[in-house]
């Protein structure tokens, strides 16, 4: 090859290279010795994952009570050299991680409450802890994987923390409470967090955050768009005409009718809407009224959830309730008091943000173990936060080999489990994405 030609070829090539790399939407990957860096110190803070996750599992703390939690966290990011705020929305902490060259800002998120939940679980690190919840003493579980969540952000601060130096722009890490909420609290703690100007100063230009989830260990989920479905909280108090149980036609019975309301309710998702363009459910999770086997109450109280993922099938979704209900009682000589409460708007994932992203998943989790899912039918807080900035949620399996995802104790069960083996992988993706975002 002569060399003015070889000179010619060797110029094309490097001027194709320079303009993939500057293309818009395809995504320069970081060094490799980055990201082995990264898989690197994410084995060495493992074990310390799996410490701390443990720790947060035998004390449980409810939404904005996780005073303990908080102090944990606060304290690991102080030791790191991250700049602390405490105190945000009630117990929330955020630390800010300056990188040593300028660059834009990347958030990463966890929530750190537990649920009103008893454990059922036979572990050495199983939550003895009881609090009070809604005016009533119950167990309290990480029975969602908040624990884990916390643990794997903690981890992944201590990987970025390490790497300061060589980080084009600024992390922060957003320790956030109450994503349960709490009873007579209007707010979530993403709400109150970004309500606080969590999100002002440094302003993200993107959010990542995760969920565990039953499915196969180490794998992870992920969609362009809705993710997960927006709630709303639906109270029914059916009133009826109390009487003697032994004579139910001297008055009015509000359990019939309130059992009758339930069925209805089913129709409306069943036979009322049209799912193939989004799904929907009704949930009835608490039913209360009564006092003895021989009396016909006055008024019995429902409660339950709606969720749903398009904006018009919402508002003709909640129409239907109301009418269905108010319509079977009185149809039975009774009345129905319907308060339908908004709840957390749709979890929406950037699309662009997804798509440049998808390589960092699918590197970090492995060939063909991350993947494109559909929607699923819980709420969750992020939610607030991607509507203010370009966000991406992500699902984290955490099912143990051999047990079947679909059989497996669901989020919100007291037998929840997280196999601690998809922690290194929740880890690495969080630290991982923050990096790759901050060297576009």
């Amino acid at each position: 090859m002569r060399p003015v030609f070889a000179a010619s070829i060797l110029a094309l090539l490097l001027t194709a290279t320079i303009v993939e790399a500057q293309t818009p939407g395809v995504p320069a990957q970081p060094p490799a010795a980055l990201q082995a860096e990264i898989d690197r110190r994410a084995a060495d803070v493992a074990p310390r994952v799996v410490a701390w996750r443990r720790d947060f599992h035998q004390h449980p703390e409810l939404g904005y009570q996780e005073t303990r939690t908080a102090g944990i966290v606060a304290d690991h990011l102080r030791k790191l050299g991250v700049e602390v705020r405490t105190g945000v929305a009630k117990t929330g902490v955020v630390g800010i991680l300056r990188g040593g060259k300028p660059g834009r800002v990347v958030a990463l998120r966890a929530d750190m409450d537990a649920l009103p939940v008893t454990e059922e679980l036979d572990v050495p690190y199983a939550s003895k802890v009881r609090a009070q919840w809604g005016g009533q003493e119950v167990g309290v579980m990480h029975a969602c994987g908040h624990d884990a969540h916390t643990a794997m952000l903690m981890g992944a601060a201590e990987i970025l923390a390490g790497m300061r130096d060589r980080l084009p722009g600024t992390v922060m890490f957003i320790f956030q409470p109450a994503e349960e909420s709490i009873p007579g609290d209007e707010l979530s703690g993403a709400e109150r967090m970004v309500r606080e100007g969590v999100l002002d100063n440094p302003r993200p230009d993107a959010i990542f955050g995760l969920h565990t989830f039953p499915g196969p260990v180490g794998h992870i989920g992920y969609r362009a768009g809705g993710q997960m479905a927006a709630g709303n909280t639906l109270s029914i108090t059916v009133t009826g005409k109390q009487t003697h149980g032994g004579m139910p036609w001297a008055g009015v019975d509000p359990i019939v009718v309130a059992s009758q309301i339930v069925l209805g309710l089913q129709t409306i998702v069943s036979r009322q809407v049209d799912l193939t363009q989004a799904p929907a459910v009704i949930s009835i999770g608490k039913i209360s009224g009564g006092v003895r086997t021989n009396i016909i109450p006055e008024s019995v109280l429902m409660e339950g959830t709606i969720r749903t993922f398009d904006p018009a099938m919402r508002v003709d979704v909640l129409r239907r309730v109301r009418q269905t209900a108010e319509n079977i009682a009185e149809a039975a000589g009774a009345t129905a008091t319907v308060k339908i409460t908004d709840g957390y708007p749709v979890t929406m994932n950037d699309p662009e943000l997804t798509a440049r992203m998808a390589p960092t998943l699918e590197r970090v989790a492995g060939k063909g173990k991350a993947r494109v899912v559909p929607p699923v039918m819980p709420s969750e807080d992020f939610s607030y936060y991607a509507q203010k900035v370009p966000g991406l949620y992500f699902m984290l399996y955490v099912t143990p080999p051999g047990q079947d995802p679909a059989t497996a104790p669901a989020n919100h069960s007291p037998r929840y489990t997280v196999d601690e083996r998809a922690l290194p992988v929740g880890t690495r993706a969080l630290a991982s994405l923050a990096v790759d975002f901050l060297m576009k």
